[in-house]
C-alpha cells in the first residue's frame, strides 16, 4: 500500500488520516467531532498508545507492520464507513474505555460527560442532596452497559440495575461489566423498560433511551447505519419511549430520588407537551437542551 511506503512517524499518519477522512466526507458523531480527533483516535489506539496524548509520541517511527496496519485502516473506514469505535473494537467516555460493535450503538453520551464531571458528586450543584446515600441505581436502554458502569464508579456503594430489550446488546454489556470487574454491582436485565423490576424504587435514574425522530431516521448517514436501528428509532417525532419513561418513572423513583434523561433536539416539544414539569436543562461541552433532570417531587 503506497501511504505505507511513504509515511513513517505517528505525525505522518495523523496528518494522513485527516487528509483522507475529510477527502472521503466520512460522518463523525461517535466520540469524536472532528477529521483531525477520529484520524488521532485511531492512530493511538490502534499502536495500543494512551489516546489522550498525541505530542509525545508525534515523531516516533513506526515497524512496517504497523504502517501497513494503519494505512489499511484508514481505508476500511473511509470505504465501509463504519465508525471507527467498531473498526478498533473500543471507545472511551471521559478517559473510561469501552468494548464496543455492532451488537449495540457505539458508547456515547452527554449523560457520560455529566456523571464523569462533579454534578452528582459531593461538589456538585446539589442535584442528589447526599450522594453518599444513593443505594439503587437504575440505567435504562442501557446499550453497551457504559452509563451503568459509569454509574457504579460515581457510587460504589450503589446496586445498580441495567435494562435493555436487545439481547447482543445485554451480551456486550456483561462483557465491559466483566473488563471492568462490576460483576457485583452492575445487574443486567433483558426487557421493555421496567417491566423486568417488579416495584423496586431507586434514588436514581438515568437513560439515553432512542430518540430520533421517523424522518431523520431515514436520513442517517452511512456510519449510523452501521448500528442497531431500534438504538435510534424513537417514532414519528422521536419521543414516544421518553414519554413512556416520564409516564412509569415515579412509580419506580424514591422519595428523594430522580431521573436524568437525554432525548436529542425535543426540548420544545416536551416543555409544550409537559408545562406543569419544571424541567432542569444540563447542557454540557457539546450540547445545549438535551438532557433533563426531574425529581421524584417534580413528577409527583
Amino acid at each position: 500500500m503506497p501511504a505505507a511506503d511513504d509515511l513513517h512517524t505517528i505525525r505522518d499518519f495523523v496528518r494522513y488520516g485527516v487528509t483522507r477522512l475529510t477527502a472521503a466526507g466520512v460522518s463523525f458523531g461517535h466520540g469524536t467531532t472532528t477529521a483531525l480527533d477520529e484520524a488521532a483516535f485511531m492512530v493511538l489506539e490502534s499502536l495500543h498508545l494512551p489516546v489522550d496524548e498525541l505530542d509525545p509520541w508525534l515523531d516516533a517511527r513506526l515497524t512496517i507492520e504497523e504502517r501497513t496496519r494503519l494505512a489499511a485502516l484508514f481505508e476500511e473506514r473511509c470505504t465501509t464507513r463504519k465508525p471507527a469505535a467498531y473498526l478498533m473494537g473500543r471507545t472511551y467516555i471521559r478517559g473510561v474505555p469501552f468494548r464496543s460493535d455492532a451488537r449495540a450503538i457505539v458508547p456515547r453520551s452527554f449523560i457520560g460527560e455529566l456523571l464523569a464531571g462533579d454534578l452528582f458528586g459531593e461538589e456538585g450543584i446539589g442535584l442528589i442532596a447526599q450522594p453518599d446515600r444513593v443505594q439503587r441505581v437504575l440505567d435504562l436502554c442501557t446499550g453497551s452497559g457504559c452509563l451503568a458502569i459509569l454509574a457504579a464508579m460515581v457510587y460504589p456503594q450503589a446496586e445498580v440495575d441495567a435494562v435493555d430489550l436487545s439481547p447482543d446488546a445485554l451480551a456486550l454489556a456483561a462483557e465491559n461489566v466483566a473488563e471492568h470487574g462490576m460483576e457485583a454491582h452492575v445487574h443486567l436485565h433483558r426487557g421493555d423498560l421496567f417491566a423486568p423490576l417488579g416495584t423496586t424504587r431507586y434514588d436514581l435514574i438515568i437513560t439515553n433511551p432512542p430518540y430520533v425522530d421517523a424522518e431523520a431516521v431515514a436520513g442517517l448517514p452511512a456510519e449510523y447505519r452501521h448500528e442497531p436501528v431500534m438504538a435510534f428509532a424513537g417514532g414519528p417525532d422521536g419521543l414516544d419511549i421518553v414519554r413512556r419513561i416520564l409516564a412509569e418513572a415515579p412509580k419506580h423513583l424514591a422519595a428523594h430520588g430522580g431521573i436524568i434523561c437525554e432525548i436529542g433536539t425535543g426540548k420544545e416539544i416536551l416543555e409544550a407537551e409537559y408545562p406543569g414539569l419544571p424541567f432542569l436543562w444540563l447542557d454540557t461541552e457539546d450540547s445545549e437542551g438535551e438532557v433533563f433532570w426531574l425529581s421524584a417531587a417534580d413528577l409527583g
